[in-house]
């Protein structure tokens, strides 16, 4: 029976793996989309492409997933699956809202390693896109708009890839670590000799793959258009900010949230042309998202966890994530229907 629910977490925590794609899209082609550096389709194919591409980079963010956060000797199957039911229902909320909120708090909100790193991000975020854009202000003051759109576009091209390979980097660990810490829990992983299967590797960037190539069109449009309307320069200050911050903490294994973090980057990059470049009502909704995050995500999640404790309750949670799987599936053949643009 225990083998059963193994088997049932890997194929939610990829589940859980395909939807933090979608609904992190947004991350890193929503600005190269609203500059029209690339056309979407060309975008989300390039995003993919690097997300999965960057899940082979490194592995230390898995490491905190799976034995630097809690102990895995205290930690059970069903909590796990529980615990990755609660962050999918919260992250499926959220992108039918069209609000980018945390896929990492939703599903390990904990302060010092997780919660912590994950404020202080789109802080920096911030004051570096900003600091950025004043710079780049300064250096293209005397040059044609024309010019000056056309280059910056180019440069979104590699500053959007860089952006997606650092997200593969970033996220696609995080369902690394929660399979580890699977495989450990039920005695198929050595916590002391910690490492990822490669199955699991490969498995986990092929699912962020295409969970990204789906795309998540709701979250594109708040994160292209609607915080503030971006310029190419803009553009490509964000990304650019942003993938350094994901790089630096993948490196050290922190798991923050990239969501946030490019949120952060394109308010700074739009604050830089005056406060009011700003739509801080739709910025307002999006920190509210992330502070309903935790308890959103921690409620379903205990929720789940007493349905575990039913008989045949790892069954019917499992059949409940095949039903919300569904319902991703019809909602998201609705939503491109209606935000797609015809000639994308």
């Amino acid at each position: 029976m225990e083998d059963l629910t193994l088997v049932a977490v890997v194929i939610v925590a990829l589940f859980f793996d395909f939807t933090n794609g979608f609904h992190d899209t947004a991350n890193s082609i929503a600005t190269s989309v609203s500059t029209r550096a690339l056309t979407p389709r060309t975008a989300v194919l390039v995003a993919a492409v690097m997300n999965f591409v960057g899940a082979f980079v490194s592995l230390k963010v898995a490491a905190t997933i799976a034995k630097g956060i809690v102990h895995p000797e205290a930690i059970t199957l069903s909590v796990v699956l529980a615990g990755l039911v609660g962050a999918i229902t919260w992250n499926l909320v959220t992108w039918f809202m069209g609000l980018p909120s945390s896929s990492s708090h939703a599903l390990i909100g904990i302060w010092e390693k997780v919660v912590k790193p994950g404020i202080l991000s789109p802080t920096l975020g911030f004051a570096i896109a900003f600091a950025l854009m004043i710079a780049i202000i300064w250096i293209i003051r005397r040059r044609a708009p024309s010019t000056v759109n056309r280059v910056f576009r180019r440069a979104q091209i590699f500053s959007g890839s860089f952006v997606a390979f650092t997200h593969g980097t970033n996220d696609a660990q995080k369902t690394m670590g929660i399979i580890a810490l699977a495989l450990i829990s039920s005695g198929h992983l050595n916590a002391e000799e910690f490492d990822v299967p490669f199955w699991v590797i490969v498995s986990s960037a092929t699912a962020m793959a295409l969970g990204t190539y789906a795309g998540g069109w709701r979250i594109i449009r708040t994160m292209g258009t609607r915080i503030a309307k971006i310029d190419p320069p803009q553009g490509f200050a964000a990304q650019t900010a942003c993938a350094g911050i994901l790089w630096t903490t993948a490196h050290l294994g922190f798991p923050v949230s990239t969501t946030q973090t490019i949120s952060g980057c394109v308010v700074g990059a739009g604050a830089s042309k005056g406060l009011f470049a700003v739509r801080w009502g739709i910025a307002g909704n999006i920190v509210v998202a992330w502070i309903l995050t935790l308890p959103a995500a921690g409620l379903v999640g205990a929720l789940m966890e007493e349905v575990t404790r039913m008989p045949a309750g790892d069954l019917i949670v499992f059949l409940l994530a095949g039903a919300i799987a569904a319902a991703a599936f019809l909602g998201r053949r609705y939503e491109t229907r209606r935000l797609v643009p015809a000639h994308a």
